[in-house]
């Protein structure tokens, strides 16, 4: 039943051959009285096709019939195109030309439904009326396309439906797109571009414009490769699967790009969505005509749809153009632009009807209409927005007149740079854009945009030379109406929308560049390399309330936790018992949060190492980010993690854990709460929200998780599972002992084929620990072992693999190698004489180069008849180290021994430092003064960043180490500008 929607979709792609055939069908009286007489004999089609399904028998019959009944919906407005997801009617892309023969058939399908409503039917019956309806002008279609005069028989029509379907099958994307070029196309999956017709893809609502058309301009980015993309989200597949194991189809784009992409493709989609609900409340107001109907199908932002469609929203009072339509001036507008010689004004005045009172009256209604109709038509606006383009537009703001009276005075003095501020569209930054929107939210600031006249007085030019133009002379009376409408037009109705349009357009950009940067600082912060096998002492400093204290072992295990008073006077004595705790545990590093008391806590550890304190070890700390720690501490998360532990020394585990392994605790807090971006209260929550997610989700699926050991938290942040099946995960785990293959994840509640398809990839299964495991359980139970799955097979309702699996450990699921590139894998290493044993150890290395040098990879991947993509992903799952992390790549956290005062910075001193945080307007970075200095992104140039240094995103992110230079220092506001040197 999955493939239901598909191929309803399918079949309502119907030619143009047959929408003509269908408009000379619905404009003969003939053919309508034929239309009419079929109805009878096909009311007992559905029915006959429908009575057997309780039965068990005849089970795939009724999927035939919903499969094959939507075709027609393309051709008659109001049809139901997808009956068994219950979706909205389908809006028709349908010419003017159709619409106008359309009544016919509507009229019929009318007159069929009343004889049905009359007559005795059963409740069954009575169920399917649309579904009848459908059947009825699908077989007035396939007569059109026979160019038979005579109706064929029931039978062969489903026969000849079946057989067209069967054809399509080869060329559509209905199970997992990917897979089926992998397994039919291209068995292993070589990358085939679609045809040029091929490109376009059916959306559940159909507009005047196509999706995949749009997708490419807004985001210039292939046809094909938008294609591809649109069904492959089509078919739930998850960013990081898309990226690592479907290279190929998406011509190797980035993720922040595919993100993107999926961004402005979520947005035409709800677009599509408000234009259908939008068409079906003016309908059911009966308000509806052929050229509202083709603007709103013409819609491409939120914008157009309201300009278009507010004047006939319920409830509104109505505009001044309606009013006077309603007054009946409507003829005399369009005799102004037809026929002017023949428009007589002083006939239209009526004494006793107000707005028809008088002759100025009546001039102001005509200029009303006509108003309307420049500011509703689609050439005069795309005129006006191309006019704009090349004219200097700038966006103003100022202080707000009652800012003074309502607003704090220290929120004012925020927005000095914003009180007198102009700048053009063009040039001007997002975050400045941030900072007038929130300036105008506080009723700060005063916003417009500036519009040269001269764009007003060329405008008018053209609508009266070309656009507008009256078809006969006009006196001078009527052309000043026509003068006098298009200043009103563009003052009233279309400046205001182009305002609209370019703020939107604005905010838009700001916003996604925003939450890009914020998602691209979380990265950096996600993937700082970890410091695994250390002891550590996590502070999280404090005054009044001490300073909180925890040593975790090298596996994350709280060994201790204790509140020491470091600024109450007792910090001789505090003393002895942190050295008496860090000989205790051999413990020489401690990280201490940048939160309250930072500057101070930092000062006093720095002055014990610089005594040599704490001899014999060699003592070292680093400053960490706290943001979240503090709600994380409070949440059920914590609380079931650490039961009965201080919330303000889970703060302090935190602090420590996230030095140890920051990935896998900063998952743990919600990404917003982070602190490494900017206006992001300011921004979409919504876009926020579902971009960091995604990125956590990149971050977690590329890094990798062993399956047998790692937490619930990070499981659920694996592509393709969420946070029940990581639950389930974790039960069998309990229940049934640890996971020897990956295979096993199939046995588990609620990870279909999907879901393994999408997270296997990226689950890890430690051979050391397997192997270990397994000589235990043959010592002991390996005979129950083998009952205990049987048993749990045979439980569950559908079992698609064999009962008696051998649970054996597999080499290959220790890599990033997918499961269904097992073959190919296999295949490679007996093409290079290697065997499992040798994963990620210099021999296999060492083969796999020299097979390189002599073939090429290109080559070896035709030979393996796989992609170059593929065959890359299985080098580096074969020859990276058992225990690879690519995190290595990245910055360690910085570790010192003392302290630099801000008093001690000069100007043209050299340092290195840590970015902090990167926003749209510069960087922050560390320099370990207690005050974080900034290097404006005009500092920030090409040249200056690293060319060999593997990095995830453009520009510098948080945990990178670089070298700066102090260009000034502004001790009373305590400011220091840097200018970057290079990143080390």
């Amino acid at each position: 039943m999955s493939s239901l929607p598909r191929r309803a979709k399918l079949k309502t792609a119907a030619s143009k051959d047959e929408f003509s055939f269908l408009s000379e069908l619905s404009s003969s009286s003939e053919e309508d009285d034929k239309e009419d007489s079929a109805w009878e004999p096909q009311k007992k089609v559905p029915r006959s096709r429908k009575q057997p399904v309780p039965k068990e028998s005849k089970p795939k019959r009724m999927p035939r019939v919903k499969k094959h009944t939507p075709k027609i919906s393309d051709g008659l407005e109001g049809m139901v195109v997808k009956e068994e997801l219950n979706s909205s009617v389908a809006i028709a892309d349908v010419n003017l030309e159709e619409r106008k023969n359309e009544p016919n058939t509507v009229q019929t399908e009318k007159t069929a439904k009343t004889k049905r409503k009359n007559s005795a039917q059963s409740p069954l019956v009575r169920r399917t009326k649309k579904l009848k309806v459908e059947e009825t002008s699908k077989d007035t279609n396939v007569e059109d396309e026979n160019n038979s005069t005579e109706m064929p028989s029931t039978s062969t029509m489903w026969e000849s439906t079946c057989k067209k379907e069967k054809n399509e099958v080869d060329f559509t994307f209905g199970q997992s797109p990917l897979k089926k070029m992998k397994t039919e196309m291209c068995p292993q999956g070589q990358p085939v571009k679609l045809p040029a017709n091929a490109s376009s893809i059916k959306e559940e609502v159909e507009m005047n414009w196509d999706i995949v058309q749009v997708l490419s301009e807004r985001t210039n980015i292939e046809l094909w490769v938008c294609a591809n993309i649109i069904r492959l989200f089509n078919d739930d597949n998850t960013i990081p699967f898309i990226i690592r194991y479907r290279k190929e189809l998406i011509n190797n784009l980035d993720a922040d790009s595919l993100r993107e992409v999926q961004q402005t493709l979520e947005e035409l989609r709800a677009v599509a969505k408000k234009v259908h609900s939008t068409i079906q409340k003016i309908k059911k107001d009966g308000k509806m005509s052929e050229c509202l109907f083709k603007a709103l199908l013409n819609c491409k932002t939120f914008e157009e749809l309201e300009h278009v469609s507010a004047p006939y929203k319920t409830g509104s009072k109505g505009t001044k153009a309606q009013r006077a339509k309603q007054l009946g001036l409507e003829g005399a507008a369009r005799t102004l632009l037809e026929n002017p010689g023949a428009l007589n004004l002083l006939s239209s005045i009526k004494p006793n009807v107000k707005g028809l009172s008088t002759l100025q009256d009546i001039e102001t209604g005509v200029q009303h209409i006509l108003a309307d109709m420049i500011a509703k038509d689609k050439d005069t606006l795309d005129f006006i927005r191309k006019l704009c383009q090349n004219r200097h537009i700038c966006i103003q703001s100022c202080l707000a007149k009652v800012s003074s009276k309502k607003v704090n005075e220290k929120d004012v003095d925020k927005f000095l740079l914003y009180q007198n501020f102009s700048c053009s569209i063009r040039n001007i930054h997002h975050h400045q854009i941030l900072a007038i929107n929130r300036g105008e939210n506080l009723k700060i600031l005063t916003v417009k945009v500036n519009i040269p006249d001269g764009v007003k007085n060329e405008f008018c030019r053209w609508c009266i030379q070309n656009r507008w133009r009256p078809r006969g002379f006009a006196r001078p009376e009527l052309m000043k109406i026509l003068h006098n409408s298009l200043d009103d037009s563009f003052k009233r109705l279309i400046y205001p929308l182009l305002c609209r349009e370019f703020r939107a357009k604005l905010t838009s950009d700001a916003e996604k560049e925003s939450v890009m940067m914020f998602g691209r600082n979380l990265r950096q912060l996600l993937l700082t390399s970890p410091v695994p096998g250390r002891t550590l002492m996590g502070v999280d400093p404090g005054y009044k309330h001490g300073c909180k204290l925890a040593i975790i072992s090298p596996t994350s295990q709280i060994l201790h936790t204790d509140v020491v008073y470091l600024h109450s006077g007792q910090g001789f004595r505090e003393a002895e018992k942190i050295k008496r705790l860090l000989l205790n545990f051999n413990c020489s590093t401690v990280v201490i949060g940048n939160g309250t008391a930072c500057r101070e806590t930092e000062a006093y550890f720095a002055d014990l190492i610089m005594k040599n304190y704490f001899a014999p070890l060699d003592v070292v700390y680093c400053i960490v980010s706290e943001a979240g720690a503090s709600i994380y501490s409070v949440s059920p998360e914590a609380n079931k993690e650490m039961p009965g532990l201080d919330p303000n020394l889970r703060s302090a585990v935190s602090i420590a854990r996230r030095v140890q392994d920051p990935l896998a605790e900063l998952v743990k807090i919600e990404p917003k709460h982070i602190g490494v971006g900017m206006y992001q209260h300011d921004v979409s929550q919504i876009l926020l929200k579902a971009t960091l997610d995604s990125i956590v989700e990149e971050c977690v699926s590329f890094v990798g998780v062993d399956i047998n050991i790692c937490s619930e938290v990070l499981l659920r942040h694996i592509a393709g599972l969420n946070a029940n099946r990581a639950k389930n995960i974790i039960e069998w785990r309990e229940k049934n002992g640890p996971f020897i293959n990956r295979e096993q994840l199939k046995k588990v509640k609620g990870l279909g084929p999907k879901s393994f398809q999408q997270c296997a990839g990226f689950i890890r299964i430690n051979q050391d620990y397997i192997r270990t495991f397994c000589s235990y359980s043959s010592q002991h139970a390996e005979s129950s072992t083998g009952v205990e799955v049987t048993n749990e097979k045979q439980g569950k309702k559908k079992s698609k693999t064999p009962v008696n699996v051998v649970l054996k450990p597999n080499p290959l699921d220790q890599t990033c190698i997918h499961p269904e590139s097992y073959d190919i894998a296999m295949r490679f290493l007996s093409f290079i004489g290697g065997t499992l044993c040798e994963i990620g150890k210099p021999e296999m290395q060492q083969k796999i180069n020299s097979l390189l040098e002599k073939e090429g990879i290109k080559k070896i991947a035709e030979g393996l008849q796989t992609t170059v993509h593929t065959l890359q992903v299985i080098i580096d799952g074969l020859s990276q180290p058992e225990s690879f992390d690519f995190r290595t790549d990245f910055d360690k956290p910085d570790f010192k021994r003392s302290i630099v005062c801000l008093e001690d910075l000069q100007v043209g001193t050299v340092l290195t430092g840590k970015v902090q945080n990167a926003t749209l307007f510069g960087i922050f970075v560390d320099i370990g003064v207690g005050r974080a200095g900034l290097i404006p992104i005009r500092n920030v140039t090409e040249a200056k960043l690293s060319k060999t240094k593997k990095r995830r995103s453009l520009g510098l992110g948080p945990g990178e180490r670089v070298e700066v230079r102090v260009v000034h220092i502004d001790i009373p506001r305590s400011r220091i500008t840097l200018d970057l040197i290079r990143v080390l």
